[in-house]
């Protein structure tokens, strides 16, 4: 194939699927502590969590997932890149990359990618399409872990743009939250003549101690409000900036362990419920769970934290257009337009901070009112100039989606 683009079947040996079953199996849960959740992910919810992973969970089915939506792998930095490529059916489709966060991976798009490349075959009839590109980012899944530090996300960045590049794409769209949030905008400030926009889940504009003078009493409050969620939780950006390596050993022979940090996670961030797997499928949160496991990434995911001496909210970029999911207050979007141009800013959509997951059908139609303002329909001869040059054989269809 050209470019270095190799298709990668995913097959995990059968030993290191038994293996995960031994460990679960004898899994030793703690005596729960007095004050329920307030004190960390309660002994019955991960020991229910443990019995469905160990009893009813079937990799094999979420693996054969990944192969059927496409598979593959290149080399880009002297580093192996994984992805998911899948070719719409439908014409004048718009390429996007779909720019996965932490602690999560390319299951992040599992439910998103059907509506996106087949919109058709998901009530939206002559609806916009798109062809979908889903790196997994170094240190995650598949793709391999950094050699080396110094590593940050404009690095990343332009490893995805030249994956782009490889697969045939001159224009297209690029999306992201948590992580991706991050890796959208520096993808737009590496490629602003390929990239025609950059859209977020949230995470432009939020308000640091440094803007309060400028606030009125109504941005203060919201600052406050902001402040204090902020505060529920462990303070994840700290510990693995601290000692990645630590953690890192246990939830790498724990996969218990491994379930109960990814968990504590989840459960802080899927707001609109009170239980993680009441916004998000149980058994997509244990596909998440079982990648990291059968990947030993739990460490190698982290680099983002570690890397950095602080937290800051990305700034993005005023070279191409940005959107967002949901905006937040009026406040947050003062102090995004100083270093983007916003263009589109809806508040009130559904979902939590894993939306993809938890809202899939409410992106995906997000997702296309923001690209049909940035990048109208191609007229129909472009469109089939467009297909002849990305018509290689890298790229599965969205047939069965």
């Amino acid at each position: 194939m050209p470019n270095d683009v190799r298709p990668f079947p995913i097959d995990v040996p059968q030993a290191d699927l038994d293996d995960l079953l031994e460990r679960l199996a004898r899994t030793r849960l703690p005596r729960q502590l007095p004050g329920d959740w307030a004190r960390g992910v309660t002994c019955d919810y991960l020991g229910e969590l443990i019995a469905h992973w160990r009893t009813a969970f079937d990799w094999r089915e979420h693996e054969a997932r990944l192969n059927e939506l496409g598979s593959f792998v290149t080399t880009i930095d002297d580093h192996d890149v994984h992805f998911l490529h899948v070719r719409s059916p439908e014409p004048g489709a718009l390429p996007l990359v779909l720019n996965h966060g932490w602690p999560n991976s390319v299951f992040e798009f599992a439910e998103l990618v059907g509506p996106l490349t087949r919109p058709s075959a998901h009530g939206r009839e002559g609806a916009r399409a798109f062809h979908v590109v889903v790196p997994s980012i170094p240190g995650f899944g598949f793709s391999e872990q950094p050699k080396s530090t110094g590593w940050n996300v404009a690095r990343v960045a332009g490893m995805f743009t030249e994956l782009m590049r490889r697969l045939g794409y001159e224009r297209y769209g690029v999306q992201g939250g948590d992580l991706g949030a991050y890796l959208a905008p520096e993808m737009a400030k590496a490629a602003p003549d390929a990239v025609v926009g950059a859209y977020v889940m949230g995470g432009l504009g939020f308000p640091t101690e440094r803007d309060i003078p400028d606030m009125n009493a109504e941005d203060f409050a919201s600052y406050q409000e902001m402040q204090e969620w902020a505060a529920i939780g462990v303070d994840h950006h700290s510990l693995l900036r601290v000692a990645p390596q630590t953690f890192a050993n246990a939830w790498n022979d724990s996969p218990a362990g491994l379930l109960s940090w990814l968990i504590e996670k989840f459960k802080q961030f899927t707001i609109t419920v009170d239980l993680p797997d009441q916004a998000i499928d149980r058994d997509l949160l244990l596909a998440n769970a079982t990648l990291y496991w059968l990947t030993g990434t739990a460490g190698s995911s982290s680099w983002f934290m570690y890397e950095s001496s602080e937290f800051t909210w990305p700034e993005g970029q005023s070279l191409v257009p940005t959107g967002v999911y949901s905006g937040g207050p009026d406040v947050w979007r003062r102090l995004a337009e100083r270093h983007n141009t916003i263009v589109h800013w809806p508040q009130g959509n559904p979902g939590g901070h894993f939306v993809s997951m938890e809202q899939p059908h409410a992106v995906a139609e997000d997702l296309r009112t923001f690209f049909d303002l940035v990048a109208p329909r191609t007229p129909r001869s472009q469109q089939a100039r467009d297909e002849a040059l990305t018509g290689t054989d890298h790229g599965r269809r969205g047939e069965a989606l």
